[in-house]
């Protein structure tokens, strides 16, 4: 007995079963002490001082989950199981095998949970094995592993069971130390654990483990050879898998879907169509669905519409028709074939259409350019009562934006406000995306304000829609915002920024944000941005820097590139320069009329009439047909097309009276047509008439005359408007005392007053 102990509490007392089963009720789960005293007819409680240094001891946080148990299984003592509630993860703690076993009393009265080990090692073991059991169902990894090493000869359920958990927390350290005790203790795994050790090495994509294990198994089964073709069919590793597969003297359905699919993974779609036909030709397979839809999906990445369609009779004879799963994969196959139509059908014959399914037929409308069937099909699923998620919302948003559809754009977003939308998500940058894409900046702004931290996307979009609103200043501003915020910046927040140099003419500004890509920031320069900074250099007339950057880019030069140059060689009527960019644009896309045209235009402002007709014969030559300016204009929720010289228009003949009397006070006020880059060679009076007719000017007249007084002009143009049109619409918007903007193929014009906000930079 030890010294020091009251004589009163020198005895050890015994907790009867009833007080043991009451303590047991105030956890409403079991916990390790109770696996650790379950097999024990009577419980320890030792007295006074000792129980308490103990409990203490077990309490402390430097002691681990592990720790504790085993001062209880050396000290053989039962202490209350909020001892074991709290605990950390193992660290550099010493091992529990090193922990004293202190005596404080004679041990003919001594009780423990265990006996001897060399009297009773079988008690220990399946002590420690229900311990493990329990650490695994509480997901202790690590200390259900570190447990593994007390127990001399572990069952098969032990192993089976760490190995288990092993691959759910995908830890392939762990998955190795358990492996490795096996083959420490001798212990034989039969092909079941074999199996689980091959399903944990290739979910953790340890193929070469993975094949140890298969190739030294005595007896595998099918799963063994479906684990092992998977695993390397996950990774791409086809070859392997496919010989493996041929290897096989017995093939489910398993087999043959791992196989087919992995080939579609791996951006070999022919071969997956192949084994298809090959597993039918068999005939005592059919295929399940994941089959069929892998098929399928090979079908569509080709594209083959007829093998596409002979999977569909397959379907249909084997009455998988009605399965969701397969109902999409043939949608999809159907819209990449380019049969939107029969997309649809099947589409509309899916019984249990959610969510995904309207989102991805709604996405597939507006990928084929069919705009006006997307939106209505987004319509017919708000009135079936699905609610749309963030990516339905975002598609819609997205198209919004390519089509600058404003309108629509806030009547989504109201949709999104009605049925309630993460700030935070992408659909919200997808708004954001939208209303600078539409020139409305304020929305877009208000819309990042409410974000609590916005993302990315949305300070890019901002950044973009600024500086092509003619707010270049204002995108520098917010990049810098961007910069404080924390939110590094990618190489897409970088063209914004760049075009926001180029819209401000900001060239040596542009140069620094330039280099600084790689210096400041650590990012790799991408061919997006030397044409910004070529479309910068060129549009300020610096072709002696053009040709530095040119000829030492790390990448050889693309259209855009030399698209820029060419256009700057148009502002700066550089011939000689103009006709190498040419040149190399026409090796690189020598149908593109547009290049033609715009060269033709700057051989016409030279007065080289020659060389102009040279270029028209080229073109109808190569049946090159230049683009045709087309403009619209939104006027009570309906869209009005305009194209160069269109007399169709039910109010054409307003439109001129318009124009012609515009025409006259505008020359009054100072306005000089700019016919320089007429292309004919054609009198000046003709070439006058010509201008006038330009769409985006027909749509600004309707504008006018359609709308009341005072009313914001908004006008929508394909191509870039021409210098002319540019120099009229600022006459225009100060006679007429009208916000007019025009949106061109490069970015927004906003005339007001006689001014406009590009500063005739564009």
């Amino acid at each position: 007995m030890a010294a020091g102990w009251p004589p009163d509490e020198g005895r050890v007392r015994f907790r009867d079963d009833n007080e043991s089963a009451q303590l047991r009720s105030k956890k409403s789960s079991p916990d390790i002490f109770a696996i650790l005293t379950s097999s024990t007819s009577c419980r320890l409680e030792l007295p006074g001082d000792l129980k308490n240094k103990w409990l203490s001891i077990m309490q402390s946080r430097s002691l681990h989950l592990h720790q504790r148990l085993f001062i209880c299984l050396r000290v053989g003592t039962c202490l209350d199981s909020a001892s074991f509630k709290s605990h950390r993860p193992i660290s550099s703690l010493p091992s529990p095998a090193s922990l004293p076993i202190h005596h404080h009393e004679a041990p003919s009265r001594r009780k423990t949970f265990f006996k001897s080990p060399n009297r009773d090692g079988g008690t220990r073991d399946k002590q420690l094995t229900d311990a493990i059991s329990l650490l695994c169902e509480q997901y202790h990894l690590k200390e259900a592993v570190q447990l593994l090493g007390q127990i001399d000869r572990p069952s098969p359920t032990v192993y089976s069971t760490l190995i288990g958990l092993c691959v759910q927390q995908r830890s392939l350290d762990d998955g190795k130390k358990v492996h490795a005790h096996m083959i420490i203790s001798g212990f034989m795994p039969g092909f079941f654990l074999c199996n689980r050790l091959l399903d944990l090495y290739t979910k953790c994509q340890s193929l070469d483990d993975a094949r140890k294990v298969f190739d030294k198994m005595a007896e595998r089964d099918l799963c063994s050879w479906n684990t092992m073709i998977s695993g390397y069919a996950r990774v791409g590793r086809m070859d392997e898998a496919r010989k493996l597969f041929d290897e096989m003297l017995e093939r489910d359905g398993f087999s043959w879907t791992a196989m087919i699919s992995g080939y579609v993974r791996g951006e070999r779609p022919a071969e997956a169509l192949e084994l298809y036909r090959i597993m039918q030709h068999i005939g005592n397979l059919n295929g399940n669905k994941f089959t069929l839809s892998s098929a399928i999906a090979a079908a569509a990445a080709v594209p083959s519409l007829i093998s596409g369609k002979e999977i569909h009779g397959h379907i249909v004879r084997l009455g998988l028709d009605s399965d969701s799963v397969v109902w999409s994969a043939l949608s999809d196959m159907y819209a990449k074939c380019g049969s939107i139509f029969e997309a649809r059908q099947v589409f509309d014959m899916t019984e249990d259409r959610d969510v995904v399914s309207w989102t991805t037929m709604i996405a597939r409308y507006f990928e084929d350019g069919k705009r006006e069937e997307g939106f209505a099909l987004f319509t017919n699923l708000v009135k079936s009562g699905i609610k749309p998620n963030q990516f339905t919302f975002a598609g819609v948003l997205n198209a919004c934006a390519d089509q600058t559809a404003e309108e629509t754009g806030k009547q989504i977003h109201g949709q999104m406000l009605r049925v309630g939308f993460d700030p935070r998500s992408f659909a919200a940058s997808a708004l954001v995306h939208m209303y600078s894409k539409c020139g409305n900046m304020t929305y877009a702004r208000k819309i990042v304000n409410n974000m609590s931290r916005p993302d990315l996307v949305s300070w890019t979009s901002l950044i973009v829609g600024y500086a092509q609103n003619g707010e270049p200043e204002e995108a520098l501003k917010l990049f810098d915002v961007l910069l404080q915020s924390g939110v590094p910046p990618d190489h897409v927040t970088f063209v914004g920024v760049l075009n926001a140099c180029t819209h401000a003419g900001l060239v040596d500004k542009g140069i620094e944000y330039f280099h600084s890509i790689e210096d400041r920031h650590g990012l790799t320069l991408t061919i997006e941005h030397f044409a910004c900074l070529i479309d910068l250099l060129s549009r300020a007339g610096r072709f002696k820097d053009v040709e530095y950057y040119i000829n030492n880019m790390p990448m050889k030069p693309d259209k855009y590139m030399w698209a820029s140059l060419l256009g700057g060689c148009r502002i700066h009527k550089n011939v000689e320069l103009a006709e190498r960019a040419a040149k190399a644009l026409f090796e690189i896309e020598p149908e593109n009329a547009a290049t033609h045209a715009t060269l033709a235009n700057i051989y016409a402002t030279a007065g080289r009439w020659e060389e102009v007709a040279k270029v028209r014969k080229i073109m109808d030559e190569k049946g090159a047909v230049k683009k045709p300016g087309l403009s619209w204009i939104q006027v009570k929720h309906r869209n009005h097309v305009f194209l160069v010289g269109d007399e169709s228009h039910p109010n054409y003949q307003e439109i001129v009276r318009f124009l012609t009397r515009i025409s006259r006070e505008m020359k009054e006020e100072g306005y000089v047509p700019d016919t320089n880059f007429v292309l004919h060679d054609v009198e000046e009076e003709q070439k006058e008439q010509n201008l006038s007719h330009h769409s985006e000017k027909l749509a600004v007249a309707y504008g006018i005359i359609a709308t009341p007084p005072g009313t914001p002009i908004k006008v929508f143009k394909n191509l870039r408007t021409c210098v002319d049109c540019h120099t009229a619409i600022k006459f225009i918007s100060r006679i007429t005392q009208r916000t007019i903007t025009v949106r061109d193929s490069n970015r927004f014009h906003c005339f007001k007053d006689g001014s406009c906000s590009c500063r005739d930079y564009w």
